[in-house]
């Protein structure tokens, strides 16, 4: 498939008709990733899972030219409702040897090229976000959920326990009690739950997700991109540097930060009262 800049391109898979697939478009800055299995519940079957992933790795190599704020988001009344179950049972039935192979050659890669994005990653949730697409909603650095919106874990239901890097991400960022009630009673829990508990950043009502989530982005694409990639490596390393390590690296930051245009541009604005005009350097 072609990805190209400023062209919401589409992939095709034989037997279904388009628009189905990944969409990838770049405008002002603005990556947008969108999931095109309307009428599967954009279930992550290998065509949307090789695709998903080609966007993902066009999306870091397009932060090196440009791209200053991503959006992930999904055609239709569902964001994603995770692996789909009837490639995975006829998989069981003829391959069994490669029914688990998704995970380390593209669930694992997906995961990963997402979590290294150097530049802010939204995702706009409508609808259920369950197993992997949970997954791949927890890579965001900022997420926007429909009022209607509900998670869930799923795994447990089916007889498995995680992948996608949910159990660690939830873990990490909900404590290990509530996640464990998560993963193995596999309750779903709404966008309230999830916005009370800090997993969501923004409750918005129902269809208007992936607009608030674009405003979002476009909102980070013209902010400070250099101070937004090194507040995303603090992140990174916040919950396994010891204090006087992670001291020691703000201060290198900072200081490394301060000699940019974005830093001096920021500064003088706030002196002459008017907003900064950041130019991502």
């Amino acid at each position: 498939m072609a990805l190209t800049d400023g062209t919401a391109t589409e992939t095709q898979a034989a037997g279904y008709s388009a628009p189905y697939g990944v969409a990838y478009d770049v405008t002002d800055a603005v990556a947008v990733i969108e999931l095109r299995g309307p009428t599967s519940g954009n279930t992550l079957d290998a065509h949307m899972r090789s695709a998903l992933l080609m966007a993902a790795r066009r999306l870091t190599t397009d932060t090196a030219r440009g791209v200053r704020a991503a959006l992930i988001t999904a055609r239709g009344k569902h964001f994603c409702v995770g692996q789909d179950l009837r490639e995975h049972a006829r998989l069981l039935r003829t391959e069994p040897a490669v029914a688990f192979a998704n995970i380390p050659n593209e669930y694992n890669p997906l995961v990963k090229e997402l979590h290294a994005l150097p530049v802010p990653l939204v995702v706009a949730v409508e609808g259920a976000c369950v197993g992997a697409g949970l997954g791949i909603a927890l890579c965001a650095d900022v997420r926007v959920a429909g009022e209607s919106a509900r998670f869930g874990t799923a795994f447990t239901g089916i007889g498995l326990a995680s992948d996608s890097g949910v159990a660690r991400a939830l873990a990490r960022q909900l404590g290990p009690s509530r996640t464990a009630g998560l993963m193995l009673l596999g309750d779903q829990f709404s966008a309230r739950d999830a916005s009370h508990w800090g997993l969501v950043h923004r409750v918005v009502p129902d269809g208007s997700a992936t607009a608030q989530g674009l405003a979002l982005a476009r909102s980070l694409a013209d902010g400070p991109t250099a101070a937004h990639r090194e507040t995303k490596a603090l992140l990174r390393a916040a919950a396994t540097t010891p204090l006087p390590a992670a001291l020691e690296r703000e201060a290198v930051i900072q200081r490394r930060l301060g000699a940019t245009d974005d830093h001096h541009e920021a500064v003088a604005a706030f002196l002459e009262r008017r907003s900064p005009a950041f130019r991502g350097h």
